[in-house]
């Protein structure tokens, strides 16, 4: 236990395979807690979409640290109950580091003038409100916290608590938790949920590309509904053509 995060980098890489043995068996909060006690001098932030069940893991980091970066991609297309829910939850919790990014004016103006960039081409709608500016962003930090789960299917069956993301470490610390789990901590703490989760919407992201999920649907299949896409881009690995 006294191997140090920082003693296992390699270079400008983590160990993650060590990291993800010395944890297997710990819990969410212990796992947080000791990455962010054992790096100090490390960026770190929390990653947010403010969706469906993002209160658990914002509560979960808030009542270890209210001070962390939490970052929050304003895509242009979000829905207004997203941008409510998300400074209610952000006051509520104590979060005193919100940063909001957003996509360059001037890039928008030039690729997607008219904003419906959506109807045609969703992966480069996706690239340039989403994926561009939060690279841009994570350039600030060395370690992110992603609130991902294997539940949610699709490529996230396999999710390890540890991940690389080119030079940078990525945690998710609610990789194994089940939707029982989500709920049991969000009714413990009366945690507000997303407004529209009650409306059928289990899994929320940009309005155009986003309806709700009828009953027995994986909570992730009103995401780009009809299309062969499961994922904006933001969580592609570096090393496979993702974030930088």
């Amino acid at each position: 236990m006294a191997d140090n995060l920082e003693r296992q980098r390699n270079g400008s890489r983590f160990d993650v395979d060590a990291l993800n043995e010395r944890f297997a068996s710990s819990g969410s909060r212990r796992l947080l807690e000791t990455v962010i006690a054992e790096n100090p001098d490390k960026r770190i932030a929390l990653v947010s979409s403010f969706g469906a069940n993002s209160a658990v893991l914002l509560h979960l980091v808030a009542s270890i640290d209210p001070s962390i970066s939490v970052l929050f991609i304003d895509t242009g297309k979000m829905f207004g109950d997203t941008s409510a829910y998300r400074d209610e939850i952000a006051a509520s919790l104590g979060l005193t580091n919100i940063r909001v990014i957003s996509p360059q004016q001037n890039v928008l103006k030039a690729v997607d003038p008219h904003g419906a960039l959506w109807m045609s081409d969703r992966d480069s709608c996706c690239s340039i409100r989403k994926v561009q500016p939060f690279a841009q962003a994570l350039k600030d930090y060395d370690i992110w916290i992603s609130g991902r789960k294997r539940f949610q299917n699709g490529q996230r069956v396999d999710l390890p608590l540890f991940e690389l993301d080119g030079a940078r470490m990525k945690i998710n610390p609610l990789a194994n938790w089940t939707t029982g789990d989500i709920d049991i901590y969000r009714n413990a703490f009366s945690l507000k949920q997303h407004p529209l989760v009650a409306k059928g919407y289990p899994s929320i992201g940009c309005e155009p590309c986003t309806t709700p999920v009828n009953d027995g649907e994986d909570e992730r299949a009103g995401r780009w509904r009809g299309m062969d896409k499961t994922e904006c881009g933001i969580h592609v690995p570096a090393d496979t053509g993702g974030l930088p």
